[in-house]
């Protein structure tokens, strides 16, 4: 009898579709991204714990109100009114020992167990821009200064790379992205504005970590059928969190296959509402769709305040039913 595989080990089999023993719920992670990576102040009160009314500034100089418990703080304020005052508009340092310290604090930390290092950039580029020019600002701007976009998300991108290059120096082996693209219904805007804006910029921090041979996740709620190829192209190891509510998980787990692993496809909804009987129901139907040969993790489409017996019903279901192997596992079709 074989001995079972680590953790780790059984994570990095599915992320590359190598015969993994068992569907996991997640990527086992030891994080040590920057300060600020959360939108959290550098210094006093603010972030995503702080109490409802709680209003701060983080490190871009983008304003946060904390309206409601539970959910993360809305942009409301934005530290470039008008694209033609860009070059009077100063981001952070990626060299700021305020923000990079935390990196190498963490990673001494690191008790190399059965975990990935990893490190974090969220709101990679997208996410970024509008909230420093504020949503209609940004997209009026792809249209009528698109040179001046192309300056900002330039700007955000040196940071990001500057940001990696600390993540490199510690020994990353996994990196979060993530940016937003879709709707419930469709794209954010065209696939034209993504190739000539975005994939570009993109490429300059997904090949670093390519050459680097490190796993990259990425986040992108909504409605992302039509890009598929993109991320493959980048290099995506994981795209989550796979709304299900927002795409054909089917015709994705088709044209992935093989290509690139996915997290995600359990409504979120449904693990709030219940009841248990259907989550587990479809958690079993969400393995088959999407786990038959390794390749997915299975979670929620979104992250929210859970009630804690469905949350435990989700987790009990993986757990009965993606384990490979198994003559009554739901990794098959004809699983009882």
């Amino acid at each position: 009898m074989k001995n079972p595989i680590s953790v780790k080990e059984n994570a990095r089999r599915i992320m590359q579709f190598d015969h993994p023993e068992w569907v996991m719920t997640g990527l086992p992670t030891w994080d040590c991204s920057y300060a600020g990576v959360n939108q959290e102040p550098l210094e006093g009160p603010g972030g995503h714990d702080s109490p409802v009314g709680t209003r701060w500034r983080d490190c871009w100089g983008v304003g946060y109100h904390k309206e409601i418990d539970g959910v993360m703080g809305y942009p409301c304020e934005h530290p470039i009114e008008d694209l033609s005052v860009i070059s009077s508009y100063t981001p952070p340092s990626p060299d700021d020992p305020r923000l990079y310290q935390r990196i190498y604090t963490r990673a001494k930390e690191f008790p190399h167990n059965d975990a990935f290092l990893s490190g974090n950039h969220r709101n990679t580029i997208w996410e970024r821009l509008y909230r420093l020019l504020g949503m209609e600002a940004a997209m009026i701007g792809f249209m009528e200064e698109p040179d001046a976009i192309r300056e900002l998300i330039h700007m955000i991108m040196d940071f990001q790379l500057g940001i990696a290059k600390h993540y490199s120096n510690v020994g990353v082996e996994v990196v979060n992205m993530g940016d937003d693209l879709g709707t419930q219904k469709g794209l954010l805007f065209s696939i034209d504005i993504l190739h000539e804006f975005f994939v570009p910029e993109y490429r300059r921090l997904f090949s670093f970590y390519k050459e680097r041979g490190v796993f990259i996740n990425f986040h992108s709620c909504g409605h992302i059928e039509p890009i598929l190829e993109v991320f493959m192209d980048l290099g995506v190891d994981i795209l989550n969190p796979l709304q299900e509510s927002a795409n054909d998980l089917v015709e994705i787990r088709r044209r992935t296959q093989g290509r690139m692993a996915l997290m995600g496809g359990v409504s979120s909804d449904l693990i709030v509402q219940g009841p248990a009987d259907r989550i587990r129901a479809t958690v079993k139907e969400r393995i088959v769709q999407l786990g038959v040969d390794g390749g997915y993790f299975c979670g929620p489409d979104q992250e929210m305040p859970w009630p804690e017996d469905h949350y435990a019903a989700f987790v009990h279901a993986v757990e009965e039913y993606g384990t490979y192997g198994r003559n009554h596992d739901a990794t098959k079709p004809d699983a009882e």
